[in-house]
């Protein structure tokens, strides 16, 4: 499969924990980092992408106390945010004037991503059920996961039209249809020199939709075909190993992957030289 490999990756910065949380989701756009934390301080961490040094930070009042997801859309300039325990999403400004609009959406929000529609598409893992929805809050399409597709964490879009989906429990990666319905899986089942998923997180994908998974149980990063036919695990290099891996993003301009942990140091791993 024609998937990220990690030979030539050199871990080039580490984003240090500031406070005794672990980060919940990273995202990038432009020369900008955020790095959010599960329990929100109300705040999302902002670095620079060259030095990966603190700048500054986004508030967002009435984010609620644990959050889950963050999304960057190039297109609208903004950031999305969920917060999981008030049912909202909160969409912050990048530009202008850095004002922040929210949203009610299905129980306990966790994941987000933008998809090539410039739509957020949100994994529901309370409801059981994906939705997207336009900048300005309209809801367009709403999925409810059909049997076998219980607990997700995070979905991303792909050329296809499917999503791929990252399931917490039992630990497994799902593609799925606008159906809800299960076209392909990978997880509890297999038997493969890779193994079993355990607690599937943040996830990746790249333009040719090879994906990437945060496999948190196994303290790993894993990479697959769209079919999730072909799995290999990336081998980073860190000392001590990735730490329950939760949050990733994956900037192909700079051929970079951003790691973020939940336990250990708590750290965001930022590898360069990434090839596609």
């Amino acid at each position: 499969m024609a998937a990220v490999r990690s030979r030539d990756a050199t871990m080039s910065h580490v984003i240090p924990c500031r406070v005794s949380v672990g980060v919940s989701a990273v995202t990038s756009l432009g020369d900008d980092v955020f790095v959010l934390r599960y329990v929100s301080n109300q705040q999302v961490e902002v670095y620079n992408a060259v030095s990966c040094v603190l700048q500054r930070h986004i508030t967002v009042h009435g984010l609620g106390t644990y959050t889950h997801g963050l999304a960057a859309c190039a297109h609208y300039k903004c950031l999305y945010v969920s917060g999981c325990d008030n049912h909202s999403i909160h969409r912050a400004e990048l530009t202008g004037s850095n004002s922040v609009t929210k949203w009610s959406v299905a129980k306990n929000p966790t994941g987000l991503s933008v998809n090539r529609a410039h739509n957020v598409v949100v994994a529901c893992k309370g409801a059981n059920k994906l939705q997207e929805y336009t900048t300005n809050g309209s809801l367009v399409r709403e999925i409810c996961l059909q049997a076998g597709v219980t607990s997700p964490c995070h979905a991303v879009q792909l050329s296809s039209g499917d999503y791929v989906v990252s399931l917490y429990t039992p630990g497994a990666v799902s593609v799925v249809g606008v159906d809800g319905q299960v076209r392909h899986s990978y997880g509890q089942s297999q038997t493969s020199a890779v193994g079993q998923l355990k607690n599937a997180r943040g996830l990746a994908v790249t333009k040719n939709d090879d994906i990437l998974v945060a496999d948190f149980g196994n303290n790993r990063i894993l990479s697959m075909n769209s079919s999730l036919s072909s799995v290999q695990e990336l081998t980073l290099p860190v000392d001590g190993g990735i730490q329950q891996p939760v949050g990733l993003c994956l900037d192909e301009s700079r051929g970079r992957l951003y790691v973020g942990e939940w336990g250990g140091s708590r750290r965001v791993l930022v590898f360069d030289n990434v090839k596609l």
